[in-house]
């Protein structure tokens, strides 16, 4: 048990009960699972912890914790006639870049955020809660305003991942280096990996996104859609990430000392950045920093917290390439969406048990796998009406496609059709790379 304000919370048994349930959750129920869930990933943080910005890309644990119910109350509650925020003078503070709503406090100031405390976003969430509950019980939200929660409640599990990528980057930051949680289990140890084996696709047109939502039922972003047809070529993947022991063979084999390998941007970011290994591992390339503190490396779990620079240059120094997000779709469409999520409990990459031949493993969880993909809009994209279209379609620059989810994403969150999305020189979220190749 954790205490977080004045409430003591079970990590483990909060995120179990978002996933366990064994008949449809109402969306009460999935409200509730999923805002306490996010409290329990904030339990082991002291107030201090909560309030640490470590760098501008990441936020404080409590700007996510409000930030979140930031947006129900915004999206929701704010459509109800008549309503007045609870705290109109934190509209600014908590907004992230919703422009169309109001102006938003800058990003990298987050962490000067000391007012309000820690116990009043606290109170704010239950304040929330209380009113988003009623108008479930009383039937005051329409179809529109239950669209938007369940908007909200895919929002929120987004922002639990960022809550522990960002807190991981703080903690590591700081000169003792504490464990965010000092009982994490270990991943079980495996049998010794064997190479990475191919698996080859002819050329092949394939159905590539999700149905537009709301009009279809099933959840899905407005970037996955249309759903569209694509020609992907005749190709190969590899049938699972590669691991921190390949990973090291490129660090050895002078993989950042070669400007051939590296975008001319990675090459300048590598030399400004001092780069020469992964994030979080130690200069003997034995260890790595994890939310359970210093580990041994695992040389057969998938290496991570890779910027696409990296995992672009180590594809090519292994003679291969990044996968392109139709490829990697194609490959996880038939595939069930499981696999190492948050809520099993590792918050780390562990390594995978060996599979059938031509099964390929690990597309789920562990890692959020870059692709060769930019981030853009599919033919006949159309964001979400209103501010919500806010949400993606104004980050279609500069940035490129993960697909998969890690070890910190909610399970049940993301499907094949899923697309992640980060500016090439991210380092600090679960992220690795698997290989493919023309053929």
């Amino acid at each position: 048990m954790a205490k977080l304000g004045d409430m003591q919370i079970s990590s483990a048994a909060l995120l179990k009960a978002s996933s366990a349930a064994t008949t449809p959750p109402t969306l009460a129920e999935r409200y509730r699972a999923v805002r306490q869930a996010s409290l329990a990933l904030a339990a082991p943080l002291s107030a201090e912890d909560a309030m640490v910005q470590s760098m501008a890309d990441a936020s404080p644990a409590k700007w996510h914790l409000a930030h979140t119910t930031w947006f129900f109350e915004q999206f929701v509650l704010g459509r109800l006639p008549g309503y007045r925020p609870l705290q109109p003078h934190w509209q600014v503070l908590f907004n992230s870049y919703y422009q169309s709503v109001g102006p938003a406090h800058a990003r990298a100031q987050r962490g000067l955020l000391s007012r309000p405390a820690l116990a009043q976003v606290l109170a704010y969430r239950a304040q929330v809660d209380e009113r988003i509950g009623q108008g479930l019980r009383v039937g005051s939200l329409d179809e529109e305003g239950q669209r938007l929660l369940l908007l909200g409640l895919q929002h929120e599990q987004q922002h639990q991942e960022l809550l522990l990528t960002d807190i991981k980057h703080a903690l590591w930051s700081n000169p003792l280096q504490p464990a965010y949680r000092d009982d994490l289990p270990t991943p079980p140890a495996l049998p010794a990996r064997a190479d990475a084996v191919w698996i080859e696709s002819a050329e092949r047109i394939v159905e590539i996104g999700a149905p537009a939502w709301p009009a279809h039922a099933r959840f899905a972003y407005d970037n996955e859609s249309p759903r569209h047809r694509v020609l992907v070529p005749a190709h190969a993947l590899a049938d699972r990430p590669v691991s921190n022991a390949e990973y090291r063979a490129f660090i050895d084999d002078g993989g950042y000392r070669d400007p051939l390998l590296w975008m001319s941007d990675g090459w300048a970011q590598l030399q400004a950045g001092q780069w020469c290994r992964p994030l979080y591992w130690d200069p003997a390339l034995e260890r790595e920093y994890t939310l359970g503190g210093w580990r041994a490396l695992d040389p057969d779990a998938p290496v991570c917290h890779l910027s696409w620079f990296e995992a672009d240059a180590c594809a090519r120094w292994a003679g291969a390439r990044l996968p392109s997000e139709f490829e990697w779709e194609a490959a996880a469409a038939a595939r069930p969406v499981a696999g190492n999520f948050a809520d099993a409990g590792l918050l780390h990459p562990a390594a995978a048990a060996a599979t059938a031949p031509g099964v390929p493993r690990q597309l789920f969880g562990d890692v959020w796998e870059w692709t060769g993909s930019a981030y853009t809009g599919y033919p006949g994209f159309r964001p979400l009406p209103g501010s919500a279209g806010e949400y993606n379609g104004k980050f279609m620059c500069g940035q490129f496609v993960l697909r998969g989810g890690s070890c910190a994403t909610p399970a049940g969150h993301v499907r094949p059709s899923y697309r992640n999305f980060f500016p090439p020189s991210a380092r600090w979220q679960f992220a690795g790379l698997r290989l493919a190749r023309d053929l």
